[in-house]
């Protein structure tokens, strides 16, 4: 394993390409987009990426707002202060250790404006598990990897979009003198230090300052493309319902020699609950959790989606699930009902007795078109009405369903951008097929969102060894270089989703 990153690495290859459509685009759209994709590779870059991973901002740990802080007010004011903004610093409404970030940059409260959006915390470090010769709070570079926390998720991202977002201005400079930086838009850019523990008061302070993130245009940089080499759009997430199904007969355990047959087994109870929501292929069976049909424009986009294999991951089971979907629309398209754990009895120290309790923890991920309102009651319901009784159903947590209509005009800017500067075709994924809280963007402050991520499956974002690759920084630069100079120019493109 080498040591702290300090030098460059080859570029990847560019194709050259033919620029699209709303009028010509300048020489310097290409020279910009270079010098983004240059400024990856870097000493300014890297040694502020190391100062950022550095900073122990682990956010489902207590006692970690002095380091939340520190970030926000040491690395991303300074550097946002040179580009125009004006930030300001809030107190989070549900925690004292999870500030967040505003920032404007306001050219003309006429003009449109474009909300980006990042998060500073990281998963925690497991600094015992990384490989040897690499620590979590250190940014070691091995061939085309970063390691480090934070690098991929997301710290490495939002760092690389607003370095972008300085390549344009400095380039609007040079072509019109040092006086002049107008981008023809207003930027605004949330920075939130809970996203790790889910986005804690992230909605609730959206409402109270839905003004100052008020916007036409929702743009972020989070989670992985659909694969390395593929540029990946992604427009919303499927929902997630975590609840617990619990049959509490009695206290303590009996005998099964004396009392089977007499007394009813709540994992016995628990397994036929469970067989009623999802059967033994995992296609679910009850009614309430299924989705409506998805629109003409999600299967069409879904259908578009390269066949991807990731080296390492595990094979996949093509009978399992949904009949009659391909294995793209069953993650993001349909429903999926898992089973996370089983309890019952004592596995390690099996005796011979009915267990007086038995639960299962259980999660929906859901698209777009489901219904899950009053879901305790109608999943109770349903188990009744199937003739399992005595089942409790418990919602733990539920974050929303967001889609953008992949046909939106923004979405069609989007691709032609990336295509522009990158000669390559772009995935496009309706929704995640995982979970973030776009729903305060897309429901709270009803903005159209655009996701353009930064990073690849095989990142271990949330696992020991996280790393990003240098050759989807620099792409990645290069990208949103190329988004925000066609934004000045073709705004009417990008500013009328909403």
């Amino acid at each position: 394993m080498s040591s702290r990153l300090l030098g460059d690495a080859d570029s990847h290859e560019r194709r050259e390409h033919r620029p699209r459509g709303c009028g010509s685009f300048p020489g310097n759209r290409a020279e910009l987009a270079r010098q983004a994709g240059e400024f990856v590779h870097s000493v300014d870059f890297i040694d502020r990426l190391s100062r950022r991973v550095a900073r122990r901002t682990e956010s489902q740990a207590p006692g970690g707002g002095p380091a939340a802080l520190a970030y926000l007010g040491e690395e991303l004011v300074p550097e946002l202060a040179e580009l125009g903004f004006v930030s300001t610093i809030h107190d989070n409404p549900e925690s004292d250790e999870h500030p967040l970030l505003i920032a404007k940059r306001v050219e003309d409260e006429q003009l449109p404006t474009v909300l980006l959006y990042g998060h500073a915390d990281v998963q925690f470090a497991h600094d015992s598990q990384w490989a040897e010769g690499l620590d979590p709070w250190v940014l070691t570079r091995d061939g085309d990897r970063l390691y480090g926390r934070g690098t991929a998720d997301n710290k490495g991202q939002h760092s690389l979009n607003t370095a972008a977002l300085k390549t344009v201005l400095d380039g609007i400079r040079a072509e019109h003198g040092s006086g002049e930086d107008r981008l023809g838009y207003n930027v605004t850019i949330l920075i939130e230090t809970a996203e790790e523990a889910g986005s804690k008061g992230l909605r609730s302070f959206a409402t109270a300052h839905a003004d100052d993130l008020s916007a036409e245009l929702f743009l972020a940089s989070d989670g992985p493309r659909i694969a390395a080499e593929v540029p990946t759009l992604f427009l919303g997430s499927r929902g997630a319902l975590n609840f617990r199904l619990i049959v509490h007969e009695r206290d303590g355990d009996h005998h099964s020699g004396n009392w089977g047959g007499r007394l009813r087994n709540p994992a016995t109870v628990i397994a036929a609950a469970i067989n009623a929501l999802v059967d033994a292929n995992g296609v679910i069976r009850i009614p309430a959790l299924r989705p409506e049909d998805p629109p003409a424009s999600v299967l069409d986009a879904v259908a578009k989606l390269p066949d991807i294999v990731e080296e390492g991951a595990p094979e996949t089971d093509p009978d399992w699930g949904e009949p009659g979907l391909s294995p793209a629309e069953r993650v993001f398209a349909f429903n999926v009902l898992e089973v996370l754990a089983l309890d019952a009895g004592d596995p390690t120290q099996v005796v011979n007795a009915i267990p007086g309790t038995a639960s299962a923890s259980m999660q929906l991920r859901y698209v777009v078109g489901t219904d899950v309102s009053d879901f305790e009651n109608r999943v109770r319901t349903f188990l009744e009405e199937e003739g399992i009784h005595g089942v409790a159903v418990e919602l733990e947590h539920c974050m929303p369903a967001t889609r953008l209509d992949p046909e939106a005009r923004v979405v069609t800017a989007a691709v032609d951008s990336i295509r522009e500067t990158t000669g390559l075709d772009v995935a496009v994924e309706p929704n995640l097929g995982g979970t973030i809280p776009n729903d305060v963007f897309a429901e709270v402050l009803g903005l159209p969102t655009v996701w353009v991520p930064h990073s690849y499956p095989g990142c271990n974002q949330h696992a020991p060894n996280e790393h990003a690759l240098v050759s989807i920084l620099e792409q990645g630069a290069e990208i949103m270089t190329g988004m925000f100079w066609d934004m000045r120019m073709c705004p009417g493109d990008w500013f009328s989703s909403k």
